[in-house]
């Protein structure tokens, strides 16, 4: 008999023993051509299971589909005729909705249409953003965003985000949990002191936070149940809100000295005990506290502040870029001589990620430090104003040649980049601007105040006044600038965007402990190394919009194999290297209607 004692068994297969043969009928499968299913694909995917039914779900804008719930869906979650019959699908809504905001010229008048669709539809709303990202980040974030912060409270219609005020002193440990989601991976927090070059906006400074986390949601594939907004409301030093009836924060004036200080203490401390793995941004502080609020928790807490921090990352990757189409190597960074107009947590922000590159290329922190010309309104920073300078700012005061102007500077050190952020439109004037171009064959014009109406020059006026031999890059976005000549440029935005995202996705994803310089460096570098040759060459020294997801990915990954070398990585390891990225792309959220179960009450 077959297989009988101390025979072995052989082995069977119902195919033969070469490869499986896969039917032909087994292809990808596409959508639908036809019905309510048309334009929709029947592949699987995973559903979300709720608790909430009807009405309940039409109203919650993380599961409203608006008219695409096909006819299962409306039995199964109980809203059969509550919605029109016509099932429409994404792409057709997604078309209504562009061309009601194409047919608008103001931008805070477009910036109401999508946020009104972001408070009813979230699903709808990043898929028109990851889509759409270029002509929506203006209407979104900068320049528009100033405005809608202006007018938040005229414009307010539906609670987005948390307030935590002075009046809630003691009761944030329970507060937190009145934030319904249970999955908190980022949150962006502002108290409204600085917003943009806007000052203090108060309570109204809670629009920067959600369009930031919009930009995470859209551009670094973070989930919108996973981010928070939130303001610290100490009150304002605004007369014109602490006057306005119709202000929605309190009309009083801010918190200053350890109360102020033990409110974002008892935050910080009450959002980690709910999330202890949360990503905290801290965005848009004032430049006297933004500093030492960063150096209290950065060692041990994982936060970063957007303004020092990622404005110094998203600019060292724009000066590679910039020295990339001069022809140099990123070396090359600790042989500039950098003007910084601004002395405040930005301008410090980015000396300090600059001297870190120089330092990471080999220079000294000596010979690195003689490369920054800083200046504020009283001119460039010098030793004889130590008692009045903060230590970020010290670190750069010059021995020599304290109070010097911008125009002194200029012609006197020959500086090879300026960057401005000053929020003092037109201070690089025509003169400057020439000087420099005089002294330098391609200097780098970097006018990154926002909003527009902030910049310290236009992108027109920096080509025009160097004969187009500038390399430039702006905070707020200019259009194509045309030559007499017939050259054209197309000048890029030097935006956060190309970098937070991407550094929250791959600190959030691997669960580093901290946010360290190394792996703002990494970012940058990662991001720099994105900007094609051609790119380069059309002046640009960012990407194109269009490709932010894919830029956001390298960053987080840059990120990530930064977190895993030093041990910072908690959920990951050496041997998840080896596919790290189809990993991170796993993760990403992609914005497209799920399937809805509706869970039964209990």
């Amino acid at each position: 008999m077959a297989g009988g004692a101390g025979t072995a068994a052989p082995s069977f297969r119902w195919m033969s023993s070469g490869e499986s043969i896969i039917p032909d009928e087994y292809v990808e499968e596409g959508d639908e051509t036809e019905g309510e299913w048309k334009g929709c694909t029947r592949k699987f995917l995973a559903p979300i299971s709720v608790k909430a039914r009807g009405h309940e779900i039409l109203n919650n804008p993380l599961y409203n589909k608006f008219t695409a719930f096909k006819g299962g869906e409306r039995d199964r979650l109980r809203f059969r005729g509550l919605l029109p019959p016509r099932r429409v699908n994404m792409k057709i809504q997604k078309e209504r909705v562009l061309q009601e905001i194409r047919a608008e010229e103001s931008m805070i008048r477009k910036h109401q249409i999508i946020e009104d669709v972001h408070d009813r539809n979230e699903t709808l709303y990043h898929r028109i953003l990851v889509d759409h990202m270029e002509e929506m980040a203006p209407i979104i974030y900068t320049p528009t965003v100033g405005q809608a912060c202006n007018e938040f409270a005229m414009r307010y219609r539906r609670t987005r985000g948390m307030y935590f005020s002075a009046e809630d002193r003691g009761h944030m440990a329970a507060m937190v949990y009145n934030w319904p989601q249970k999955d908190v991976t980022v949150i962006v927090v502002t108290d409204g002191s600085r917003i943009l070059g806007l000052g203090d906006l108060g309570a109204n400074g809670m629009g920067i936070p959600i369009g930031k986390l919009s930009l995470y949601c859209a551009a670094g594939g973070i989930a919108p149940h996973r981010v928070m907004p939130v303001v610290l409301d100490v009150g304002t030093d605004n007369k014109a809100l602490v006057n306005d009836k119709f202000y929605l924060g309190l009309q009083q004036p801010r918190l200053t000295g350890a109360s102020y200080y033990h409110l974002v203490d008892e935050f910080i401390q009450a959002v980690l005990h709910r999330w202890p793995d949360v990503l905290i941004q801290f965005e848009d502080f004032s430049s006297d506290k933004a500093q030492k609020i960063l150096n209290k928790y950065r060692d041990e807490t994982l936060c970063f502040n957007d303004d020092i921090q990622g404005t110094g990352a998203t600019t060292l990757a724009g000066i590679l870029g910039g020295l990339r189409a001069k022809g140099e190597k990123p070396t090359s960074l600790g042989d500039q001589r950098i003007l910084i107009a601004g002395a405040g947590s930005a301008g410090v922000g980015v000396a300090q990620v600059l001297l870190q590159a120089m330092i990471e290329h080999g220079r000294t922190e000596e010979e690195a430090k003689k490369c920054f010309f800083i200046a504020d309104e009283k001119g460039l920073l010098g030793t004889e104003r130590l008692g009045e300078l903060s230590p970020e700012q010290a670190l750069f005061a010059r021995d020599t040649d304290g109070g010097l102007s911008l125009s002194e500077i200029v012609n006197k050190h020959k500086p090879t980049m300026i960057l401005g952020m000053t929020a003092v439109a037109g201070l690089f004037n025509e003169q400057l601007i020439k000087d420099m171009a005089k002294h330098c064959e391609r200097p780098i014009i970097f006018p990154l105040s926002n909003p527009t109406a902030k910049a310290e020059c236009t992108a027109e006026q920096a080509y025009e006044w160097t004969d187009g031999r500038c390399i430039f890059a702006s905070g707020s976005p200019f259009g194509p600038v045309q030559m007499k000549d017939g050259r054209t440029f197309y000048p890029t935005q030097c935006n956060n965007m190309f970098v937070f995202p991407g550094i929250g996705l791959g600190v959030t994803l691997c669960g580093a402990k901290t946010v360290s310089d190394r792996m703002l460096y990494v970012a940058a570098e990662a991001l720099a190394n994105f900007v094609t040759e051609d790119e380069l060459a059309e002046g640009k020294v960012f990407p194109n919009l269009t490709t932010i997801r894919d830029v956001s990915k390298k960053v987080a990954i840059a990120v990530i194999e930064e977190a895993i070398r030093t041990g910072q990585a908690s959920k990951l390891s050496e041997k998840d290297l080896a596919d790290l990225d189809g990993f991170v792309s796993r993760k990403m959220y992609d914005p497209v209607y799920v399937p809805i179960v509706g869970e039964k009450y209990v």
